[in-house]
């Protein structure tokens, strides 16, 4: 059996940070061996578990934090007669790039120190100095009460744990000056959506994103729906709703405006959109948004 018969497809496009709780006792468990272009973290929270990544086997205890490298084929299951239960961040790196000049992205310095060997599992003390059980919590928190300004929140966080383990692999002796850095201009298929992301709100097409990811037309629609499950103008498409859903969610900006910060040719084309992605205007989700709140 090759390797891809483990792959987990990881829905990057809608939602490319999960957070949440698995307590082993009411799901599927043991998690069987299985990868994807997610990094995750796990914080053990209650029992004791067996993680196997990246060739190596690790044992997880209550208060200890360990992340799985993305693509890393890894599994879980339990040491003692007590399920775990245990708190899960689960991110594709490429949404998170580097905010500082000097920096490399989060995905080149992971892929380096994954090649340097740098630790993946942390103590209870280094846990806590990383403050990852409140920083997943709060994670958790954020996207079960969905207010103001949660997702970034939620990227702040994130943010906020990426760099505490890159500083801890720096205190280790990662030297970061000799991370190989990508070019600021350089797209492929895994980290293409940042692309598309930063010009969304233009009338990109797809030949544009193809170009800029140095794939033929044909080479790229085929790359992409293999990748992410769908065709890239599905994907634009469906992140152009999502933004929309947001500004419905949190402002009181009329359609006019919305269609245009969001990519849509106008507020006909935006209603008709969403329509045939969430099967009701705009106005209707809205109003349902409103009476939850």
């Amino acid at each position: 059996m090759n390797s891809h018969s483990f792959f987990e497809k990881q829905d990057s496009l809608n939602d490319p940070i999960e957070c949440f709780v698995f307590d082993a006792a009411s799901e599927e468990f043991p998690v069987k061996p299985h990868w994807h272009y997610f990094a995750e973290f796990i914080y053990m929270v209650r029992g004791s578990a067996e993680i196997a990544s990246d060739g190596k086997t690790y044992i997880l205890n209550e208060g200890e934090f360990l992340m799985v490298h993305p693509s890393a084929l890894h599994s879980i299951v339990s040491v003692t007669d007590e399920l775990p239960l245990y708190e899960v961040i689960k991110l594709d790196l490429s949404q998170f790039p580097s905010k500082s000049a000097y920096a490399p992205t989060p995905t080149d310095i992971f892929k380096y120190a994954r090649g340097k060997n740098m630790k993946v599992m942390f103590d209870t003390e280094a846990a806590s100095k990383l403050h990852c059980r409140e920083i997943i919590e709060d994670c958790i928190r954020e996207v079960n009460e969905y207010r103001y300004g949660c997702d970034v929140v939620i990227r702040a966080q994130i943010y906020r744990l990426i760099y505490g383990i890159v500083r801890s692999w720096i205190s280790s002796g990662l030297n970061i000056d000799d991370c190989p850095i990508s070019p600021a201009d350089s797209f492929g298929i895994e980290n293409i959506t940042e692309y598309i992301d930063l010009h969304l709100h233009e009338n990109i097409k797809v030949r544009d994103v193809a170009e800029a990811c140095h794939i033929s037309y044909s080479g790229f629609a085929a790359k992409f729906h293999e990748f992410y499950g769908m065709s890239c103008k599905d994907y634009i498409e469906r992140m152009r709703i999502f933004k929309a859903e947001e500004y419905l969610t949190f402002t009181d900006h009329d359609l006019n405006y919305i269609s245009e910060k969001t990519g849509f040719a106008d507020s006909s084309h935006l209603i008709r959109s969403f329509k045939k992605y969430r099967g009701i205007t705009p106005k209707q989700f809205r109003l349902k948004r409103r009476k939850k709140a």
